[in-house]
């Protein structure tokens, strides 16, 4: 609340101090004299008028200003090379480090976005072949050699778990329980891998999110403390003093933004596809063990 009633305080006196030499350089408004008209009449055509003429008003509107405001440049468009040179060494610091945290959040959202959606055209092909009628032998001999995807390997472990169970011939009808947990425990195991493989590197996204406002936040703190301390160096409250500073802070806050909105956004996204697609797992897993169960009952009569 201080400094917002600092700043607002600077302000006040910024525009008071602009007015007052304004308002003095005007003279004195000359009183009309009765003879108006008759003298207006009496002026030849190349008399030249008798007030001042503010040429500084008239070169300021005509010419760009000397110090551009927020990095601006003579077109008066807005510059992040000119506000990050005339930025403090620690305000530099905590924009290449946002930068650096946006560019790595970029890349990993890319690389998840691409891994996700061959892991699910993969998941949707592989269950299309499981279900299409083919013997279990068959698919494992054509999906052992290229266990590309979760899916097919919680297939893959809960199938090599079954054949061990026929190692020694037939299981017995007290081995049962023991042979189905054992399949049950080896697709959990995959399934469990499977997924900490997919949520790999997220927490840099979750990360960014949380503090990327907070370092941009830093950024601008030291900015306006810059601000602040160039005041009381030069004793004077104008906007070209103040201006630079506070530009330089709120860019510091807009990096901060720009890092961690993406991150949040496509952290959430890719944790709600990864749930989905484990459900998916589970569900698959579930239908595959009912089927093994079922063909070990068969196969211990």
């Amino acid at each position: 609340m201080r400094l917002k009633r600092a700043i607002a305080f600077i302000f006040f006196v910024t525009l008071v101090m602009g007015a007052l030499p304004a308002a003095a350089q005007r003279g004195p408004i000359a009183a009309p004299t009765p003879g108006g008209a008759e003298s207006q009449q009496v002026l030849g055509p190349d008399a030249a008028p008798t007030a001042n003429v503010d040429v500084g008003g008239l070169s300021s509107l005509n010419g760009a200003a000397p110090n551009g405001f927020m990095g601006m440049g003579d077109g008066g468009g807005f510059s992040i090379v000119t506000s990050f040179m005339r930025a403090d060494l620690v305000v530099k610091a905590v924009m290449v480090l946002l930068l650096l945290a946006s560019l790595w959040s970029w890349a990993i959202i890319v690389n998840k976005w691409v891994a996700l959606s061959t892991l699910r055209r993969r998941a949707t092909k592989f269950e299309k072949i499981f279900w299409s009628g083919q013997s279990l032998d068959e698919l494992y001999q054509q999906f052992a050699a290229r266990n590309d995807h979760p899916m097919s390997a919680v297939f893959i472990a809960a199938l090599r778990e079954w054949r061990r169970a026929f190692e020694n011939g037939s299981p017995r009808e007290s081995q049962m329980p023991g042979a189905k947990d054992r399949i049950e425990k080896a697709m959990n195991v995959t399934i469990l891998r499977e997924t900490d493989g997919m949520e790999r590197q997220l927490g840099f996204l979750a990360t960014t999110g949380s503090i990327a406002p907070f370092i941009g936040l830093f950024g601008t703190v030291w900015g306006i403390m810059n601000s602040f301390s160039a005041i009381a160096a030069r004793h004077d409250t104008t906007l070209a003093v103040v201006a630079p500073g506070i530009a330089e802070a709120l860019f510091a806050t807009a990096l901060g933004l720009f890092a961690a909105i993406p991150a949040v956004i496509f952290y959430n996204r890719f944790v709600n596809d990864i749930a989905r697609y484990t459900n998916r797992l589970d569900a698959f897993a579930e239908e595959f063990s009912a089927i093994l169960s079922r063909q070990l009952e068969e196969k211990s009569r």
